[in-house]
């Protein structure tokens, strides 16, 4: 059920600008100045539309592979907020790009992508969840590299845009960092945090700090034991018979 949400949210959009494309391209509609255009009134409209117009097919197909893998990290493990996190993403990051750039006609749905790497990674890094560290974790090692095309490097690429979805994304991390997913915590953690860990956990877990710990006092524990004998006991000498004397 998580898995089907995921990928029917994103298959969605997907769909719906690969469609977009096709339909321009083919049609010559003419649909892409319909972008963001900075600090103009008539440019506000563009917010509702910059995501789903895309250059050329290059420009379409980077953007595809990048939003499937992280849009579904965020319908998967954020679930319960994905939505919201996504719609004021797309809104958010668009206002501040129009206000932010100067000139141009800002169109793709890179912003949109920054901002899900952004919140991804610092949602994974601020919550004390194991899980989710391990996503922010993956999300550095696929896309860290992205973090140079917030920089004003290459005349025809809105950095603008970059850099507004990798702030709103933050902010988004920090806003709902109370909210979403949290960290497993077991009946036995419940019950009483000093009490032994389970076997079954252990044997799931081999290498953790908390199973090495534990394995060594067992260890220590048993080897105290066959030195000394069983706790708690006490030895008692052997009988001693004297021998038989005449009188």
């Amino acid at each position: 059920m998580r898995l089907t949400y995921a990928l029917w949210f994103t298959m969605a959009f997907l769909l719906s600008i690969w469609a977009v494309y096709v339909m321009n391209e083919t049609l010559d509609l003419g649909w892409r100045k319909h972008g963001i255009h900075p600090r103009k009134l008539e440019g506000l409209t563009g917010i509702l539309t910059y995501p789903f117009l895309h250059g050329d097919w290059g420009h379409l197909w980077n953007n595809t592979m990048s939003f499937f893998t992280l849009n579904g990290f965020l319908f998967y493990f954020y679930r319960s907020i994905a939505l919201r996190v996504w719609l004021w993403l797309f809104f958010l990051s668009g206002f501040m790009l129009w206000g932010l750039a100067v000139d141009g006609n800002h169109i793709g749905a890179s912003g949109i992508i920054y901002g899900l790497a952004a919140f991804l990674f610092t949602s994974g890094v601020i919550r004390e969840n194991r899980l989710l560290l391990r996503v922010s974790l993956a999300v550095a090692f696929l896309y860290g590299g992205i973090v140079w095309w917030m920089l004003p490097i290459d005349d025809h690429v809105s950095w603008e845009g970059h850099l507004s979805g990798a702030v709103v994304g933050t902010l988004l991390a920090l806003t709902y960092r109370r909210q979403g997913p949290k960290d497993q915590t077991y009946q036995f953690e419940k019950d009483d945090p000093n009490a032994p860990l389970p076997e079954w956990w252990m044997a799931a877990h081999p290498n953790h700090p908390d199973t090495l710990a534990q394995r060594a006092n067992e260890a220590a524990a048993s080897t105290e034991v066959s030195e000394d004998g069983p706790q708690g006991s006490t030895s008692t000498p052997p009988p001693t018979f004297s021998s038989p004397t005449s009188s």
